[in-house]
């Protein structure tokens, strides 16, 4: 059985983990080993994490019985226009295809919705066998961009959105 929980500060080295797990195979073929390391630190540093969770995102995990197999992250993007965005979304290789993404988007749907959210936004490399998923979970694509995260690196991103 999945259960889902609200992680906490604590959870930090757990979300830490199945980042680095589940980027290698994920982000490797699309954009290379440099790219996957200067990101994963850039993004998943203990500090970094420390922030979001002091700015106010909420992570969710999703657990088998003592193992943490997945985790969501969103939060407000643009509170006047109630629109709230999906940062992270990972789901380990070895549990994938027990609908855990499925209950993620989900839980982050409905709890971005009773928080008063009108849209839910993400972004997704334009070739992240992902993009299926978030097209079959009633995102649409808004935009096409390019974006330069230093040391030479660009994400090359779908920006999706899902109305609520």
């Amino acid at each position: 059985m999945i259960t889902l929980r609200r992680a906490h500060e604590s959870d930090i080295e757990t979300i830490r983990k199945i980042a680095q797990i589940t980027w290698q195979p994920t982000y490797v073929p699309i954009i290379g080993q440099p790219q996957v390391d200067y990101m994963l630190e850039k993004m998943y540093n203990p500090g970094e994490l420390q922030r979001q969770f002091m700015a106010g995102h909420t992570f969710l995990l999703a657990e088998k019985p003592e193992q943490v197999c997945g985790f969501a992250g969103f939060s407000v993007s643009n509170a006047k226009e109630h629109l709230f965005k999906l940062h992270k979304l990972y789901v380990l290789p070895e549990a994938n295809g027990l609908g855990i993404g499925k209950l993620l988007i989900s839980e982050v749907t409905d709890q971005v919705r009773k928080l008063g959210g009108k849209r839910l936004e993400l972004n997704v490399n334009r070739l992240n066998k992902a993009y299926d998923f978030y097209l079959r979970a009633g995102f649409v694509v808004r935009e096409t961009v390019d974006l330069d995260i230093g040391e030479g690196y660009f994400m090359n991103d779908y920006i999706m959105e899902k109305p609520l």
